[in-house]
């Protein structure tokens, strides 16, 4: 549904457009326009099991260098 927001009697175009600009504000259509511009993909079943093998083979790395007091 969209937004009007209709000149009234003697009003000037700024305060015409601070007045439609705040009724999007609260409206929330501009918050949720920017969260769908800015998703992410989910990323897929082999990616995530990827990256946590990857992630628990850096921890493992950084205790065992712990471990001999090189960190």
């Amino acid at each position: 549904m969209p937004l009007r927001a209709n000149r009234q009697v003697r009003e000037s175009p700024q305060s015409l457009i601070r007045r439609f600009s705040q009724k999007i504000k609260k409206s929330g259509i501009l918050l949720e326009a920017r969260k769908k511009q800015f998703k992410e993909r989910e990323k897929s079943s082999q990616l995530k099991k990827k990256s946590a093998l990857r992630r628990e083979k850096k921890r493992r790395e950084y205790e065992k260098l712990k471990k001999m007091g090189k960190i």
